[in-house]
C-alpha cells in the first residue's frame, strides 16, 4: 500500500465526522467513503437510515474538502455478518455482529478494498488508541479509548495483527464532549446528530424484529429449570439468550421475584428460566470454555493471569486462562463468578488497557 493516503470510514456519524477532521488538520491526504451494506430490502421494523447517512457522509466530506465515495459491500456483509448472525441464533448462540462486522467487514473487505485502491491506512470513529511498539513481536499495540464511558476495544477483540497495523484511530484520546465541542467549532454537519444504537451498520433496527423477518419461529415449552414445571410456550429459541429477564413471557410471582433465561434445550427446544439470584442454576459460571482465540498480542500458550471483558460495557474482571492443545481454544477461570455467560459471545482479553485478544464462548446457552 502506498504510504500517505488514508481511507476514513464516514457512517455519518460525528465520530467517524471528527475522525475526518482531526486527520485532514494534522495535514494527511484524506478521502472518506461510506460503506453501503444494508438498505433493508425486506422492509424490517425499524430505521434504516442509509440514504440520510450517505448524504451526512457527503455533507461532512464536502464540507471538509475532501474526496468522497460509495463502497458497496452488500454481498460481502450479506455473507460474513447476515449469514453469521443468522446461522448463529438458529443453532442457539447469541452471535456478536459488531465484533464481527469490525474483522469482516471494516478491516476486512473495506480494508481489501483500500489497498487495492492506493489507501496506506483504514481510519475509522472507534474510541480505542493504537500505539506504536519498539522490539520483537508485534509492531502496534490496541488500547482502550481514553474515554472510558465510550471505550470501544471490545468490539476490536478479534482483530488481527496486520488488521491493525493498517487502522487508524484518531479520536481515541478524546472524551465525547470534547468531541461533540470539536464537531461544533469546526461546523460540522453531524455535530449534533443522535449515536445510532442499531445492529452494526444495520440502524435502528431491533434484533427481535431483524431475527422475526429471517429466522422462522420454532415454538417450545418455557420450563423452570429447578423442577421441571411449564410455564408456558416461546416463540422460538432464537429470541432469548442466557441472563435474559424482560420479554420472556412469564410473569413474576407473588413476591415478585422476576424469572431470568438460563438455559436451552434442544432436544424439544425448552426455553430453561429460574426466579433470578445468585442460587439460579446454570446463571453464574466461574469455568468457561473459549474457543475461535485470537491475538493482537504474542499467543499466550501457557497459563497466565489476565483481565477480561465478558460483555461490552462490563468492567474488566481478573481471570485465569488455560490454553488447551491446538492453541485455539482455552479454559477461562473467573476469580469471582460471572452472569450469563452466553455461547456465541465474546470474551475480550486484557493486560491493564491492552487489548490482547479475544475468544468466543462455548459454555452457557447449551
Amino acid at each position: 500500500m502506498a504510504e500517505g493516503k488514508i481511507l476514513v470510514a464516514l457512517s455519518g456519524g460525528v465520530d467517524s465526522s471528527v475522525a475526518a477532521l482531526l486527520l485532514r488538520r494534522a495535514g494527511h491526504d484524506v478521502t472518506g467513503a461510506y460503506m453501503k451494506n444494508w438498505i433493508n430490502e425486506e422492509n424490517i421494523a425499524g430505521d434504516c437510515p442509509w440514504q440520510r447517512d450517505i448524504e451526512d457522509a457527503r455533507a461532512v466530506a464536502d464540507h471538509l474538502g475532501i474526496e468522497f465515495r460509495v463502497v458497496n459491500l452488500m454481498r460481502d456483509y450479506r455473507e460474513r455478518i447476515v449469514q453469521y448472525l443468522l446461522d448463529g441464533y438458529a443453532r442457539g448462540l447469541t452471535p456478536n455482529p459488531d465484533v464481527m462486522c469490525n474483522r469482516e467487514i471494516k478491516f476486512g473487505v473495506f480494508r481489501a478494498w483500500a489497498r487495492d485502491h492506493g489507501f496506506s491506512a483504514v481510519a475509522t470513529g472507534h474510541y480505542a488508541r493504537r500505539v506504536e511498539l519498539t522490539g520483537p513481536g508485534p509492531r502496534h499495540a490496541l488500547l482502550e479509548g481514553a474515554d472510558k464511558n465510550k471505550d470501544q476495544s471490545y468490539f476490536l477483540a478479534l482483530l488481527q495483527p496486520d488488521q491493525l497495523a493498517d487502522a487508524r484511530f484518531p479520536i481515541g484520546d478524546l472524551a465525547k464532549p470534547e468531541l461533540r465541542a470539536l464537531a461544533r467549532e469546526a461546523g460540522l454537519p453531524t455535530a449534533d446528530k443522535k449515536d445510532s444504537q442499531g445492529i452494526c451498520f444495520i440502524g435502528e433496527v431491533k434484533m427481535a424484529d431483524f431475527l422475526r423477518a429471517y429466522v422462522p419461529d420454532a415454538p417450545g415449552p418455557i420450563v423452570r429449570a429447578d423442577d421441571g414445571r411449564v410455564l408456558g410456550e416461546h416463540r422460538g429459541l432464537h429470541f432469548y439468550t442466557l441472563g435474559q429477564r424482560k420479554g420472556i413471557g412469564v410473569p413474576s410471582n407473588t413476591d415478585h421475584r422476576a424469572y431470568v433465561v438460563v438455559g436451552k434445550r434442544a432436544t424439544d427446544r425448552a426455553l430453561l428460566v429460574a426466579f433470578d439470584g445468585p442460587s439460579a442454576p446454570g446463571l453464574f459460571q466461574t469455568e468457561v470454555q473459549v474457543h475461535a482465540l485470537s491475538w493482537l498480542a504474542e499467543p499466550i500458550t501457557a497459563p497466565t493471569r489476565l483481565e477480561g471483558r465478558v460483555r461490552y460495557r462490563d468492567p474488566r474482571v481478573p481471570l485465569r486462562l488455560e490454553p488447551l492443545p491446538g492453541g485455539t481454544s482455552a479454559r477461562v477461570i473467573f476469580d469471582t463468578p460471572q452472569r450469563g455467560l452466553a455461547s456465541g459471545q465474546i470474551l475480550a482479553l486484557y493486560d491493564g488497557e491492552r487489548l490482547l485478544g479475544g475468544a468466543v464462548y462455548l459454555a452457557g446457552a447449551t
